[in-house]
């Protein structure tokens, strides 16, 4: 069954949204950050999921965004979590996040 380009793009925003969410949250209690770290790291490999199956006019819409590396970074959360670094979670979440949502969204406002 074939998706939509709509389909991954929703996903991918609705991962987004959730993580800005959650990342408040990893400077609470331990329980509580460890909740978040890992429901951040599942949207983090939802995002790099969906923009995989995104076309390349899309991608190729929005050289801004780093592709290979949102990719790339999915397969570090599924292969390597050993090796994940919480910082680099924040800054990805804070910094790289809202300019991918907002290339997203305005792809689909184009439409």
């Amino acid at each position: 069954m074939s998706r939509s380009p709509e389909q991954p793009i929703a996903d991918a925003l609705e991962a987004v949204e959730r993580c800005q969410r959650y990342v408040a949250a990893l400077d609470r209690e331990s329980d509580i950050a460890e909740m978040a770290e890992d429901a951040i790291e599942r949207n983090l490999q939802i995002i790099g999921e969906a923009v995989n199956h995104l076309p390349d006019e899309i991608t190729g819409s929005h050289p801004e965004i780093a592709w290979p590396q949102i990719r790339g970074f999915r397969n570090i959360l599924v292969h390597q979590y050993f090796g994940v670094d919480i910082d680099v979670v924040r800054d990805v979440v804070e910094t790289h996040l809202p300019p991918l949502a907002e290339a997203l969204r305005g792809h689909i406002a184009t439409d």
